[in-house]
């Protein structure tokens, strides 16, 4: 999401197992909010629930008062995005109604370590092609992750994002904002593109974790940000999807340090 003048921090298999912990801290709660995003749920309803299961996990959120470009500090633990937005949507009043796409970015820390994940969620009966594009985002993640794999290049991950995107049809690819790197704070570099030629950039070592997140649009990808100074909406009115996993760089490939059940690629 937001660049970071850093060098690219390197974990020790033991930081790495404090940011799985975070992570299943993140997959826990992404679950809950799953099953509760039906019609009538408010946004704000939905981030009780991750308040609840951060204090149960005795973790902190990733994102409740975090500044960015001198902004005000963000008031959620979860980012909450319906239909043409895209990403930082503000949870509040607002009730799901049937026919909606909404994403829900999640961040933890535990003993001071990050993990990050983004789902979209269809609410009741969703039109077919913002189904299709939810899921060609959500394959469009996965590809990227596969190819977090030590002695690669970073933009072979966004190289990777581009080409599922394009294979599963005519999506716009927002270019604003993209992944980023990941560890004793939420946003470091290097900072990832869902675009590009591959075999650019840093080589991919072990010990490096990223959050990949993939965002993408039914039409232009042009966005902007509303007057609350968080939420970064289409231009066109679009619908707009957005999933998201920290994966860690491993000897034995990539680790996907957010999902529920243990994932190695």
């Amino acid at each position: 999401m937001f660049r970071r003048k850093s060098s690219i921090e390197i974990k020790s298999a033991d930081q790495l197992a404090v940011m799985r912990q975070a992570g299943l801290v993140v997959a826990e709660a992404l679950s809950a909010i799953e099953d509760a995003a039906k019609p009538g749920a408010t946004t704000g309803e939905l981030d009780a629930i991750a308040r609840d299961v951060l204090a149960t996990r005795g973790a902190t959120s990733s994102f409740l008062g975090y500044k960015a470009h001198g902004v005000i500090p963000y008031p959620g633990v979860i980012c909450a995005s319906i239909n043409d937005e895209v990403v930082h949507g503000i949870p509040g009043a607002r009730a799901l109604q049937d026919g909606d796409l909404l994403s829900v970015d999640f961040g933890a820390i535990v003993d001071g370590w990050n993990g990050d994940a983004a789902v979209s969620i269809l609410i009741g009966d969703v039109a077919a092609d913002v189904v299709a594009l939810s899921e060609a985002t959500r394959a469009s993640l996965w590809a990227g992750l596969a190819a977090a794999r030590a002695g690669g290049r970073l933009t072979d991950i966004s190289h990777a994002v581009e080409s599922a995107l394009v294979a599963a049809g005519s999506y716009g690819i927002v270019a604003e904002y993209g992944g980023h790197g990941i560890g004793s704070r939420m946003h470091m570099d290097p900072h990832i593109l869902n675009y590009g030629s591959p075999g650019r950039g840093p080589q991919l070592v072990p010990g490096m974790a990223l959050a990949i997140e993939p965002m993408a649009t039914l039409g232009d990808p042009d966005v902007g940000v509303h007057a609350d100074g968080w939420t970064v909406s289409t231009i066109d009115g679009s619908a707009a999807a957005h999933w998201e996993h920290t994966v860690a760089v491993t000897e034995d490939g990539p680790w996907v340090l957010t999902a529920l059940d243990e994932v190695r690629l």
